[in-house]
């Protein structure tokens, strides 16, 4: 594209004429290069190809419906993209056609047309006078810029001798091979895309597959086959298992490309950093050939594919492969303690019943350890400054908070954990995620229950204690306890007792045992929200100036009809009351905290692992790429085209050799570039000083 007009045809037809002009000149083509590089940042930016559920989340109804229209969601294989990669091609391609006679016939020309007055107009000129004959000097001139790597060529002229050379006419080749280049990438990047998959879509009827159940089972209409030019899917085999499929995201489900191999994963190898974050993983694999049946073994590792038929295998990221789990079950709800068991496997569901109710738990994902930061200082203190209400819902905020938000790092492995899904009847789900093993926050060890309601929050932890056997059970009976009415009247019973012995009426004794019982059914909450929230909100009836007593008188109370509570429970079980001491009065303060903050854990049940058998899946990319070849083509081009028009000169020196009087003769020499350059000026003097000298 050496001028900015294009191929201007001789025709009478005026606007093919300024069709024709207008694709093959440097302002489309350039404007094209602009919005394929805006269409590039915008792909670059938004993640494409992600499930449509993922935009509407992020962009809402309105904007994703526009955008969608417009294709950003897929920009690489959107039909204006590719429309405009076209128009590219063929505008730089006209463009070739248009500038290569041209650049060709310049570099074979001599340029042999010139006058002496001509060459006097350069700026870069030198005469001398030589006692040889005109044909001698020409030819010695000659022979020089020969020397000096120039190509000469001797011309007569009237009375005259013009000797013409040129050096560096090569670079011409720079402005063909990166324009060629540019068609040569795009035609590559074409065939690498899904435009080919599209057509199929178009033309053959094939259509993605929205469903669910076994790949073997979906239908030829969602099947690519073996016969596909390109193509990038995925595959996850757990260990121990095949496949011979890859599944190609679309828009609205997928695509099943068939391959000619199966992919058997025999082990799956996975190393972490201290983080937590994943060093290394690899995958070992057997490959069986469709065609022979001949098998051999291969492993896959990050940036070490493995490449087989043209088609190329790499390692992506791993999952969980259906790891087996066995759980534990807590009632959360009502005065019911009794644990059961329940069976499940990463990848499908378990139904569960309570009550009346059905479930169903879908589990979703399993990590064998977790390396979280649980540094902190004690996140319970509470300023002076603070109302009441927030002081006594301090602990909801604090509880109910990211299990690795910390204040200071402190990086541990807290075990594994297990992630799932309640989904009920109406098909409204919850997300959970609980640790199996204990964790130390704030000197104390607790079990960490995460909850969220969308993907797109982050997990709220309810924080349970372990108990002297470092597990929740007696959690779970002191939970259990505060939802019988009547364990809470006899532990406010007990509580009245204990703090009026010897010291009060039966009337002080009856109306001490009434404020207890009242405050554990407030914090209990008889069917409404309980926690302190619930107590909060019945101070807030309490004059303003005499709130603060209240609290102080309410607390201590409800504290200590809280441990009454627990022993009553542990009664009733037939167990032996607990030691009063340090060790177990935290206990109990973690304990209310945490049956405070359950009221917002939404669940039924608490479910917690009790043993697991991992089964890892290893997740490979696989890809056909026939346009890799072509576009490692077209870089090679791109960059001798650019080595060319930046590092090779083109330099054009004339002499032109008349005689003078006594025999001697007289020379003019002229010399030109197209970028004047220090090396340009310093070689100009060079041949200044070396042609008029003497054999």
């Amino acid at each position: 594209m050496s001028t900015a007009t294009g191929i201007e045809l001789k025709t009478k037809r005026r606007r093919l004429a300024e069709a024709v002009e207008l694709v093959s000149s440097m302002r489309f083509a350039i404007s094209l290069l602009t919005i394929i590089s805006i269409a590039a940042m915008i792909g670059t930016v938004m993640k494409q190809n992600e499930p449509m559920t993922n935009y509407v989340n992020q962009f809402g109804p309105f904007w994703f419906a526009v955008f969608d229209k417009l294709g950003l969601y897929a920009v690489y294989s959107a039909w204006w993209f590719l429309t405009i990669l076209g128009f590219l091609i063929l505008s730089t391609g006209l463009c070739i056609v248009r500038t290569t006679p041209k650049l060709m016939k310049d570099m074979r020309s001599w340029r042999e047309n010139v006058r002496e007055i001509s060459l006097r107009n350069f700026h870069h000129k030198a005469e001398w006078v030589a006692p040889l004959g005109r044909a001698a000097l020409a030819q010695q001139s000659a022979q020089r810029l020969l020397d000096a790597g120039y190509s000469t060529k001797v011309v007569d002229k009237p009375n005259a001798t013009l000797v013409t050379a040129k050096k560096g006419a090569g670079n011409k080749f720079g402005y063909i091979f990166a324009h060629s280049a540019i068609i040569i990438i795009l035609v590559g990047g074409m065939l690498d895309s899904d435009l080919p998959i599209r057509f199929q879509q178009w033309f053959l009827g094939k259509t993605p597959f929205t469903g669910s159940g076994l790949i073997s089972a979906i239908p030829a209409q969602h099947r690519l086959g073996l016969g596909n030019p390109t193509y990038r899917g995925n595959t996850m085999i757990p260990e121990g298992a095949a496949s011979d499929v890859a599944l190609i995201p679309q828009a609205s489900g997928v695509l099943v490309q068939e391959l000619p191999f199966t992919i058997k994963l025999a082990k799956f190898h996975i190393d972490f950093y201290s983080t937590g974050m994943p060093k290394l993983f690899a995958s070992d694999v057997i490959v069986q050939d469709h065609e022979t049946g001949k098998t051999f073994p291969a492993t896959i590792e990050v940036n070490k594919p493995l490449i087989y038929k043209g088609i190329a295998v790499y390692q992506s990221s791993f999952e969980d492969g259906g790891t087996k789990l066995k759980m534990t079950g807590f009632p959360m709800a009502g005065a019911d303690a009794t644990q059961f068991t329940m069976s499940g496997e990463v990848g499908s569901a378990t139904e569960l019943r309570r009550g009346g109710e059905t479930y169903s738990v879908e589990w979703s994902g399993f990590r064998p350890f977790n390396v979280e930061n649980i540094g902190s200082t004690d996140v319970r203190a509470v300023t002076k400054t603070q109302s009441l209400n927030q002081q006594l819902a301090e602990g909801l905020d604090k509880q109910l908070g990211s299990g690795a938000k910390r204040d200071t790092k402190d990086l541990k492995n807290v075990g594994p954990s297990v992630t799932y899904k309640l989904r009920d009847k109406t098909g409204q789900a919850r997300e959970f995620q609980n640790y199996m093993q204990p964790v130390m926050l704030d000197g104390a060890q607790v079990y960490l229950a995460g909850v969220r309601s969308t993907p797109s929050e982050p997990f709220s932890y309810l924080r349970i204690p372990a108990d002297d056997e470092y597990s929740v059970r007696e959690w779970m009976r002191l939970r259990a306890a505060l939802a019988d009415a009547g364990l809470r009247d006899s532990a406010a019973a007990s509580y009245a007792k204990r703090a009026l012995t010897g010291s009060g009426s039966s009337g002080m004794e009856q109306q001490l045992r009434d404020s207890a019982a009242r405050s554990l059914a407030i914090f209990a909450g008889d069917g409404k929200q309980g926690g302190y929230m619930a107590v909060s909100q019945f101070l807030e009836k309490i004059p303003r100036d005499e709130q603060e007593k209240a609290a102080g008188i309410f607390m201590k109370i409800l504290n200590g009809t809280m441990w009454e509570l627990w022993q009553a429970a542990r009664a009733k079980d037939g167990l032996a009351p607990v030691t009063v001491d340090e060790t177990h009065a935290r206990f109990l303060q973690l304990s209310t905290n945490a049956l405070s903050d359950s009221v917002f854990y939404g669940a039924p049940v608490f479910l917690q692992m009790d043993e697991f058998n991992e089964v890892k899946a290893s997740v490979l990319q696989v890809t056909r790429s026939p346009g890799k070849p072509v576009v490692y083509v077209g870089c090679l081009l791109l960059v001798l085209g650019i080595f060319a028009m930046f590092y090779i000169r083109e330099r054009r020196v004339w002499i032109w050799v008349r005689d003078e009087e006594g025999g001697s003769a007289h020379a003019l020499m002229a010399m030109s570039t197209q970028r004047k350059t220090l090396d340009f000026e310093h070689e100009f003097n060079d041949l200044k000083a070396k042609l008029p000298q003497s054999a």
